[in-house]
């Protein structure tokens, strides 16, 4: 079982047309056959990716035509909120978008109408989702994973692809991997996500990838405590980062005193989840505590 996609997962692609969005929407539409349209505006009527899929106006137009229930947003910062509300108003289940650097205030006005539909965001300015041989939606490299009954959840996509290779040394495999995006503002968060891979009966334990900066972790860590029962393996990022000094994501920076790396992982400790200090020790950890 999975979590948010599957085979059954039918994807659009909002910006398919540009170099990024074709690009990437043929490496999803290989990995898994699920990509069913894209969306470019002005270009509806046309064919991407070799003319393996419809180009549409609008998501309405995609949802109506191909039933697209997930969609993957390739579409320059300036746009990209209008395009994340865009879907949201179509009813789309689902919205990933990869987007880097949209603004904080763009960013406030999609997720308070995010917040008023049915749909869910995932990011932006993250690699996205991926169901080992099922689906692939975003930029995660699908070829290092394994299925399996690990549930990985990360603000860093580049450790996220670490600690699904630590995961795959020690023969374990990943139920789904989710990217949640290291931007001040984003739709879903790690709460969120450890109540679904708690749900789900073919996802045995958990890993939690965060990093400094703001609280979603020690929240998280609480919600562990008073809800999750399956073990939750936690690695923090940033711990050499100076007080005041971001590090690569924009909601990476280090502002009080809980927010450090090393208090983190302390609070995290405190309440049951299994903290390593390095993420090569990652898959050795999972593996110790499957029961």
């Amino acid at each position: 079982m999975s979590i948010l996609i599957n085979k059954d997962s039918k994807i659009i692609v909002q910006g398919i047309t540009g170099n990024e969005g074709s690009f990437h929407a043929g490496q999803c539409l290989e990995y898994g056959n699920n990509v069913v349209g894209g969306v470019t505006p002005g270009k509806g009527g046309q064919t991407a990716l070799d003319g393996a899929v419809p180009v549409f106006n609008t998501c309405h137009e995609a949802r109506k035509a191909v039933g697209a229930n997930v969609s993957l947003i390739f579409v320059p910062p300036a746009f990209a909120a209008d395009a994340i509300m865009e879907a949201a108003e179509a009813g789309i289940e689902l919205i990933v978008c990869i987007t880097e650097g949209i603004p904080v205030n763009d960013m406030v006005k999609a997720y308070a109408f995010v917040k008023n539909t049915k749909s869910r965001l995932i990011g932006p300015n993250c690699p996205g989702l991926l169901t080992p041989g099922e689906a692939k939606v975003g930029i995660m490299p699908g070829f290092i994973a394994k299925k399996g009954r690990v549930g990985v959840i990360s603000k860093s996509g580049t450790l996220t692809y670490e600690a699904v290779h630590q995961l795959v040394k020690q023969g374990l495999g990943q139920s789904t991997c989710v990217g949640i995006g290291g931007d001040p503002i984003i739709g879903t968060k790690m709460i969120d996500l450890l109540d679904l891979f708690e749900a789900d009966p073919e996802t045995d334990a958990i890993i939690m990838i965060g990093e400094i900066g703001g609280s979603m972790e020690i929240e998280a860590a609480h919600h562990v405590k008073a809800h999750i029962k399956k073990p939750v393996i936690g690695f923090i990022a940033g711990e050499t980062a100076p007080p005041g000094r971001r590090m690569g994501h924009a909601g990476a920076i280090v502002s009080g005193a809980d927010e450090s790396a090393a208090a983190k992982k302390k609070i995290m400790a405190a309440c049951g989840i299994h903290v390593v200090d390095s993420p090569a020790d990652i898959g050795a950890t999972v593996k110790a505590n499957l029961k």
